[in-house]
């Protein structure tokens, strides 16, 4: 068995958190729902069943966690700090794609959200 690409997927993780540009979202926050996923050669992983192998899931939500609670104007640049902290901390991600909604966003309409979605790749 041959393993030609392979992803780590986290989807959907929700925070309340106190980002935007509007004086009011820095004040109440907003409910966010963020979605990762790492292109990543887990086929090491997929023989020795050891946590070791890969990217442990657990600490990139942790990472994300941290990089949540800092405000930011826009989730354009939120979704570019959590990439850039990604691969900081583990440089064999080869790409990310990282999407951020804003659940409730403070324009007048009836929506599932609104935010950003992004392709990175690991500039080294």
């Amino acid at each position: 068995m041959k393993c030609e690409s392979s992803y780590i997927l986290l989807r959907s993780l929700r925070f309340h958190a106190f980002h935007g540009v509007e004086a009011q979202e820095r004040l109440v926050g907003n409910d966010y729902e963020i979605s990762l996923r790492l292109k990543v050669d887990v086929s090491r992983a997929v023989l020795s069943d050891q946590v070791d192998d890969t990217i442990n899931y657990a600490e990139v939500y942790q990472l994300v966690a941290e990089v949540v609670t800092t405000p930011v104007n826009l989730v354009e640049h939120l979704a570019g700090a959590i990439g850039e902290r990604l691969f900081q901390r583990w440089s064999q991600i080869e790409a990310i794609d990282v999407t951020v909604l804003k659940l409730n966003p403070p324009m007048g309409a009836d929506c599932r959200g609104a935010g950003v979605e992004l392709h990175l790749t690991n500039p080294s």
